[in-house]
């Protein structure tokens, strides 16, 4: 915990909501210091309107928005992709790829700014003050980090609120049912309040970027989405920049429905959550890219991979995407993809995406002349045979040793 007479200038991670409004007043309030806004644009769209005037009205110095989108999904959405990375099978990781570039660029300001200190509105129930202040120390481990939420006694829903009464700071009242959410280019989750009881159905107002399936369209559409590298280059022919395509596909995914997850996530701190997540372009895009892998990578060296993808994935969710392991599990993954060109066809309808069609002109590994059901002259059947004997080599000696102790 940082001592309030250290702390001069503090960065704080701002998002213009209340949680983070709350914390940038208590900041003036309780260390008596001068308190920088940052909000990094990674795709929350109107989110974002009209932060600066809300962070200086609320007692912030300056205010820093930056655009990151395409450094976002250049840098940190794709290689992330390149695994197939997904948390338990099912999330797609859309707030834990997030926090490392925000807390990146957050340390960047308070070098430039010459702060003492960086704050976040991580509760200290949740892994988002893991995967920022693990991220902190990277660029500076003596930095100074302020985690409010571990500190006030700020603890309920009813004291934030007299709090912001108190000072000034406007309560939302536009929410029909309430809930957490985060938003960016790769997805928005939602969890707490309303989703607190895991019986419950998440209720259909929630949902943002996708509409409902059974209201999707009743025409499948179809798409291609071409890789060069591991990493998606253009849909339908057109080319596109990282952010572009992605944001392409969300109004893809979206159109039809795609993307939508109700789930119960381990925690790194040790509990269990439920998490409602639309990811609907980053749902079309995996599909996608397993499909040009299918057929431009090597057998073994796609096991091998996958056999690393919990693990890599586990990285990502527990705050560690600078780490040494991370890294040099990265290198591998690219080392994989340097053959992942080509294009698949997806079908989307109701839903649901699937993959109808895949080619690559360069780097195909399927050759029709030794796989068809067909007649062919480059396989000879017999030789299956002596396989066959030479792999169950240990089974038959274990037969017979079974067969000796009758």
């Amino acid at each position: 915990m940082a001592k309030q007479e250290d702390v001069k200038k503090v960065v704080l991670a701002y998002s213009g909501g209340l949680d983070t409004s709350i914390i940038l007043k208590w900041l003036v309030e309780e260390y008596q210091c001068e308190v920088v806004a940052f909000s990094a644009d990674l795709g929350q769209g109107e989110e974002l309107d009209h932060i600066p005037e809300k962070a200086k009205k609320t007692g912030a110095s300056s205010c820093h928005i930056l655009d990151l989108k395409e450094e976002f999904t250049r840098d940190f959405v794709f290689p992330m992709f390149r695994a197939n990375a997904i948390y338990e099978g099912r999330y797609f990781l859309g707030t834990s790829i997030a926090r490392p570039l925000i807390s990146k660029a957050q340390m960047e300001i308070a070098a430039k700014e010459g702060a003492d200190a960086v704050s976040h509105g991580a509760t200290g129930k949740g892994n988002d003050q893991v995967r920022f202040e693990v991220s902190y120390y990277h660029f500076n481990p003596a930095v100074k980090v302020i985690a409010p939420w571990r500190e006030w006694d700020l603890n309920s829903r009813t004291a934030l609120e007299a709090y912001a009464k108190k000072h000034a700071i406007p309560i939302p009242t536009n929410k029909k049912v309430p809930w957490s959410s985060d938003r960016n280019l790769l997805h928005i989750s939602f969890e707490g309040y309303a989703l607190e009881d895991p019986w419950a159905e998440a209720p259909e107002e929630m949902y943002t970027l996708t509409v409902a399936p059974e209201d999707a369209p009743d025409q499948p559409e179809y798409i291609e989405v071409e890789f060069e590298k591991g990493d998606a280059v253009a849909i339908n022919g057109e080319r596109l920049s990282p952010a572009n395509l992605l944001a392409k596909l969300n109004q893809l995914g979206g159109k039809h429905g795609i993307g939508r997850v109700d789930l119960m996530e381990n925690r790194y701190v040790g509990m269990k959550s439920r998490g409602v997540y639309e990811t609907p372009g980053g749902t079309i895009l995996e599909e996608a890219h397993r499909a040009v892998e299918s057929i431009t990578m090597d057998r073994e060296v796609m096991h091998l991979r996958d056999s690393l993808v919990p693990r890599y994935a586990e990285m990502i969710y527990n705050g560690y995407w600078f780490a040494p392991e991370r890294i040099a599990l990265q290198a591998l993954i690219d080392e994989t993809q340097k053959t992942v060109n080509g294009k698949a066809r997806i079908k989307l309808y109701k839903g649901h995406c699937r993959v109808v069609g895949r080619d690559s002109a360069t780097d195909s590994l399927f050759n029709v002349d030794f796989a068809t059901f067909e007649a062919d002259e480059v396989y000879n059947q017999a030789d299956a045979e002596g396989f066959i004997k030479i792999n169950a080599l240990r089974l038959r000696i274990a037969a017979m040793q079974r067969a000796a102790k009758k």
